[in-house]
Formats: C-alpha cells, sequence, structure tokens
C-alpha cells in the first residue's frame, strides 16, 4: 500500500504524490527537497567555489623551503604593508563617502543636485589608471614641477616635492576612485530615514552634529559597512597601482611567486595567508557590532529637509564635494585626453582595434553568464529557500571578497590537473597529445570572471526579485506555467531594468580587471587594460593614455546611468 503525502512549497502550493512502501528516488529527492533549481543552484556554487578549495587545499602540500623562504624575507613585509594599504584607504573612503553623502542629501547649495549623481564618476576610472595619469602629472619631467623651476629659476637641489610612487600615494589614488562605493550606499541609507527620528533627537537638546553623530550615523551603519567592505575587497584585490608604485603587498607576491619564481604551490599558500586576512576583517566588523541591531521603530515617515547653505558654509560644502569629483574624474580624464592627443599609441590602428574587440567581447560575455547564472541562483533560492539554498547561494556570491590574483590561482590549479589527465588518458589511450584544453584559454578567463564578478549581478538581483510579491507566482501557476515560464514571462520584464543594471555593473568591472586577466588569458591574447600596464610598465605614460581612455569612456555610459537612476530615486515616504 502507498501513502499520499501532500507537500507545499515556499509560495504555498500544493504537491501531491504517492509513496510507495518501499520508497522511490523520486520520493527521496523531495524529502531532501532536490528539484531541477536546488541541484543548478548547488552546482553553479560549487563550481564558482571550486578556486577557492583549490587554494586553500594547497596550504598542507610541501614547497622545499620555499614557503620559508617567504616567511622569513618578504612575508611580514607583505603583511605590513597590505595592512597600512588597507586602513589608510578605508579611512580616506570613509570620510569622503560620507561627509560627501550626507551634505548632499541633507543641504541644498549652489551645484548640489548636480553633485548628487557626478559623485559617482570616479568609479569609471581604473585605479591603475589613476596611478599612471598622476605619476605622469607630478613627476620630476611632469608639467608641475617643470612649471615649479620655470617660475622660480630653480634647479633639483633647491626644492623638495613628494614622491607620488609611494604607499601613501597608492593609498590616495585608489581613495579617489573607491570613495563613490561608500557615497552610493550611505547615500542610500541616508535618503531611507525619516526626518521623525531626527526631530525627536532635537527635541531631545542635540544639534545638528550631535543628530548625525548619534542617530543618523548609526542608522545608516549597515549600508556603510557593506560599502566600506567593498573598498577593502578592491584594495586588497588591486595588482595595477601596487606594482607600478613598486609596492609589495599579497598580491604582487603571489604573482611574482608564480612567474618570477615557479612556485605555483607557495603562490596559492599566499593565497590562503590573504584570503584569512579577509576572513578576519569580516569577523572583526561582525565583533564590532555584536547584537546590536539598527533599524527604524516606525512606519511614519515625512522627507528629508533640505537645509539651504549660504556663505562661507556653502562655499565650504561645494569645495568638500567638488575637490574629490575634480581630482578624481575631471583632472585625471582631461590629461587623458591631452596625452592621448599629443602623444599616443602608435599602434591606435588595428592593434588597438583588436584590443577594444577583445576587451568588449570578454565584458559581454562575462556579463550575459553573469547576469543568467545570478537569476538562476536568485529565483531557485526563491523557490526553496532551504538552509542548503542558502549556504550554497552565500558561498557562490564569495568571489567579490576574494582577488582576481587568487582566483586566478585557483582557476589555474584544477584546469591543469584537468587538462594533464585528459593528456595522459589521450596519450594512453590513442596516442594523441591534446595539450592544453582549458588552461590559458577564452574559457578559463570567463570562468575567472564570473567567480569574481557574480556577487555583482546576484546581490542586484536578489534585491530587485525580493519586490516582487509571492501572489505573481501563485496566479501564475494557477494559470498553468511552470517555474521556468514564470520567471521567464513573468519576473524577467518586471526585472529587466535591474538586469541591465547587473549586467552594465560586471561590464564596467570586467573591463577594469587587470590581474585575472594578467595571469589567466591566452599567449598573445591582450586587452585594454593590459596593454595600459604593459605600457605603463615600460613607462610609456604617453601611450598609454589612448588605451586607458578608452576604459574610461566605456565606464562613464553605465556609470551615468546608474547614477541618474540613483539621484532620481526615492523611498516610499509619505508627509504625515
Amino acid at each position: 500500500m502507498g501513502t499520499l503525502t501532500v507537500t507545499t512549497d515556499s509560495f504555498g502550493t500544493n504537491h501531491a504524490s504517492h509513496d510507495r512502501a518501499d520508497g522511490s528516488q523520486t520520493t527521496l529527492w523531495r524529502r531532501l527537497g532536490l528539484n531541477g533549481w536546488t541541484i543548478a543552484t548547488l552546482t553553479i556554487a560549487f563550481l564558482v567555489a571550486l578556486p577557492v578549495l583549490a587554494v586553500v587545499s594547497r596550504v598542507v602540500v610541501p614547497t622545499n623551503g620555499v614557503w620559508q623562504h617567504l616567511v622569513d624575507t618578504v612575508l611580514a613585509e607583505y603583511l605590513l604593508n597590505t595592512i597600512r594599504l588597507v586602513f589608510g584607504v578605508g579611512a580616506g573612503t570613509l570620510v569622503i563617502g560620507v561627509g560627501t553623502a550626507w551634505l548632499v542629501t541633507m543641504c541644498r547649495f549652489p551645484g548640489s543636485r548636480v553633485l548628487e549623481w557626478a559623485l559617482l564618476l570616479p568609479m569609471a576610472v581604473p585605479a591603475y589608471v589613476m596611478a599612471y595619469v598622476y605619476t605622469d602629472l607630478l613627476q620630476f619631467v611632469g608639467p608641475v614641477q617643470t612649471a615649479l623651476r620655470e617660475a622660480f629659476h630653480w634647479t633639483r637641489r633647491d626644492y623638495w616635492f613628494p614622491d607620488i610612487r609611494t604607499l601613501e600615494g597608492a593609498a590616495a589614488m585608489m581613495t579617489l576612485v573607491l570613495y563613490p562605493y561608500v557615497y552610493l550606499l550611505s547615500r542610500a541609507a541616508f535618503l531611507e530615514q525619516s526626518v521623525c527620528v531626527l526631530e525627536v533627537s532635537r527635541t531631545l537638546g542635540r544639534g545638528p552634529w550631535r543628530s548625525f553623530f548619534t542617530v543618523a550615523l548609526p542608522l545608516a551603519r549597515p549600508s556603510i559597512v557593506a560599502g566600506l567592505a567593498l573598498v577593502l575587497m578592491e584594495v586588497l584585490a588591486d595588482f595595477g597601482t601596487v606594482q607600478y608604485f613598486a609596492v609589495n603587498t599579497f598580491v604582487t607576491g603571489i604573482y611574482r611567486t608564480w612567474f618570477a619564481m615557479g612556485q605555483p604551490v607557495a603562490a596559492a599558500q599566499l593565497a590562503s595567508v590573504l584570503m584569512l586576512f579577509v576572513l578576519v576583517l569580516l569577523l572583526m566588523e561582525r565583533w564590532s557590532r555584536r547584537q546590536a541591531r539598527y533599524h527604524h521603530t516606525t512606519t511614519r515617515y515625512r522627507r528629508l529637509p533640505k537645509h539651504r547653505l549660504t556663505g562661507w558654509r556653502a562655499v565650504a560644502a561645494l569645495t568638500a564635494c567638488a575637490l574629490p569629483l575634480l581630482l578624481g574624474f575631471f583632472l585625471p580624464a582631461a590629461l587623458l585626453v591631452r596625452m592621448a592627443l599629443t602623444a599616443g599609441d602608435a599602434a591606435f590602428g588595428a592593434v588597438f582595434v583588436t584590443l577594444a574587440r577583445n576587451s568588449f567581447t570578454l565584458a559581454a560575455l562575462a556579463a550575459v553568464l553573469a547576469v543568467g547564472l545570478a537569476l538562476v541562483l536568485a529565483y531557485g533560492q526563491r523557490l526553496h529557500p532551504t538552509p542548503l539554498l542558502k549556504g550554497a547561494v552565500r558561498v557562490a556570491a564569495m568571489g567579490y571578497a576574494i582577488p582576481g590574483s587568487v582566483i586566478a590561482v585557483g582557476v589555474l590549479i584544477p584546469f591543469a590537473h584537468l587538462d594533464n589527465a585528459i593528456d595522459a588518458f589521450m596519450r594512453a589511450t590513442f596516442g594523441v597529445s591534446t595539450g592544453l584544453l582549458l588552461s590559458g584559454t577564452i574559457a578559463a578567463v570567463l570562468f575567472a570572471y564570473l567567480v569574481r564578478f557574480l556577487a555583482v549581478s546576484f546581490n542586484t538581483i536578489e534585491a530587485s526579485l525580493g519586490k516582487i510579491r509571492p501572489t505573481m507566482d501563485f496566479a501564475s501557476r494557477v494559470l498553468g506555467q511552470s517555474a521556468g515560464k514564470t520567471l521567464v514571462r513573468v519576473h524577467a520584464p518586471i526585472m529587466w531594468g535591474s538586469l541591465l543594471t547587473a549586467g552594465l555593473l560586471v561590464f564596467v568591472d570586467v573591463m577594469k580587471e587587470l590581474p585575472a586577466t594578467m595571469i589567466v588569458r591566452p599567449f598573445n591574447f591582450d586587452t585594454l587594460a593590459v596593454r595600459v600596464y604593459t605600457l605603463a610598465s615600460d613607462e610609456r605614460l604617453a601611450e598609454a593614455a589612448t588605451s586607458a581612455l578608452a576604459i574610461v569612456a566605456v565606464g562613464i555610459v553605465p556609470v551615468i546611468l546608474l547614477s541618474l537612476s540613483i539621484s532620481r530615486s526615492r523611498p516610499g515616504q509619505m508627509d504625515e
């Protein structure tokens, strides 16, 4: 005799199935919560986590004294420089991002409406491009020092000028291009706050500044920390800036150990230490909050007032907001245009077209794949929000917290093993050598991009999908539509704007990506980012300007679209 089992999924839909007395595979799968969506989600999560697992697995592999040599010579320097860089950039982006977000959200002064969206423009400029531009501007033969010597008739020994190619200079360059992450999320958090809570603080005798530090800032803390976490992950992942400024960090150490020393195992162990460093940062932030929670205790909202600033206060606010924008976007862009027009890349013709095509192709393919996989992950979690699925999705979204060089090492390790296994089998069976089928191919590069940037598209799509009411799923299923058809015919059209945003963000990030591309790319396959790095490494900064300007120009379009979307958005606030 069989028994009739009625189950209810996460959307309240009843499913009836007959359980045989001896049990069946279908019944077992249903009891485990496995179906096509869950299996797809778990498979994607495993594949994305594979590079990380490959790196961690190398920790216990002996290195014949190479690791001990690194510990005795350079490991302490890697650690110290990385910590200094993290704290320097973290402090700078926190001050600029939160300060400018508060000013444009709460105050009205000349140019504030334009600055609301313009402050995001430095996101389009890669940090290593910023480093190249300012080096050309501030070096001994650059226009600044040349003008000073001509104006005051100085010689080299008559004056002192700060050296930009230092750790402090690298921190400044990263701060100028990364503060928009903190600004973006901070401003969104401030926009969601009601004037009610601020008025209560004022009635308790606290002035505007104390209300900001004791009420508005704590309420926005989760968003601020999220933006700061993105900044720190980018700092740990940066390769071009620290390499060009000769600052030894974990990322440059991994690259040098792998290629210069030919020690992939030691490079993987360095990568493991870097991942441990990332984990410690995340745990420290969680520990600092402990059981604290920051949220509104009322659903009654009133729009935030715009305090009009006049006199010196307006000038100070305008200067504070315009200076990061000037130094982080307009000045570098103008210098790039000047260098490109006066002494640009001599290979602007066919070679440049090839580089641009390679970059566009990789960015477009990565964006489409990342959006598609993120959509599967988000919808699979929506259909079956079990602990197993949630955990798998979180693992799949870890890639953004892992530097590109670490991911590159993690990709090459399993791909090399698989290539060797296939080659050995083909040699033994058919006497034919297959060579490298996966390592050093476009597929490997795209896989590294997906591991690195899947979280960018997933977070955007998950937030959009969460705004769609479950009743729409009920209606679609009642009308006979399957889960897949519901996603394609109902959810996708509603989420089209968010899907486009996710794709644009991934596209911009891939255009700027350098370390993973440098390590995993095929031989004789270069992108605009690789071209910029190669020319700049040879001190051919003016020639590098052409490719760098192309990267910035491509990045401006999605950044402006995102900026306008944020500036026009307002939370669902109602005046009492």
